[in-house]
């Protein structure tokens, strides 16, 4: 039997939304980076993981009414760059809403969902997503 779904479950960042704080200028990053972009030398070794609590507002977002092929079955889709509580900006998809409810400013949470099957084997990808609250 395949150990591929025991390492993406047991990975410790694949189910929880998980940056980096620079100790050194105090910012905040997601995705996790080894290095602080402001900081750079200085933040060797000052890189710290912190869990983000997935609460935000829609900054900006955009329908999707014509995906590419293999999300022809959920058009129109909604992607968003969402604005964290705790700072950083991130893309993702909002579900299980109209598009017509959506807007900037709007409050949304992660949760998380099916993002794809893989291959024959049926291999289920989890990743996060967002709703409105």
């Amino acid at each position: 039997m395949s150990e591929v779904p025991r390492f993406w479950r047991e990975s410790k960042h694949r189910y929880r939304l998980v940056g980096t704080r620079c100790e050194n200028c105090g910012n905040l990053y997601f995705p996790p980076r080894d290095i602080c972009p402001t900081c750079r030398r200085e933040s060797i070794n000052k890189m710290k993981e912190e869990e983000l609590s997935g609460e935000g507002e829609v900054y900006s977002y955009t329908v999707v009414h014509d995906g590419l092929e293999q999300f022809k079955m959920q058009v129109p889709y909604i992607i968003a760059i969402i604005k964290t509580k705790e700072g950083p900006l991130i893309t993702g998809q909002i579900v299980d809403c109209n598009p017509d409810d959506v807007k900037i400013g709007s409050q949304v949470k992660s949760t998380l969902r099916k993002v794809r099957t893989e291959g024959k084997s049926g291999i289920i990808q989890y990743g996060y997503k967002f709703i409105l609250k």
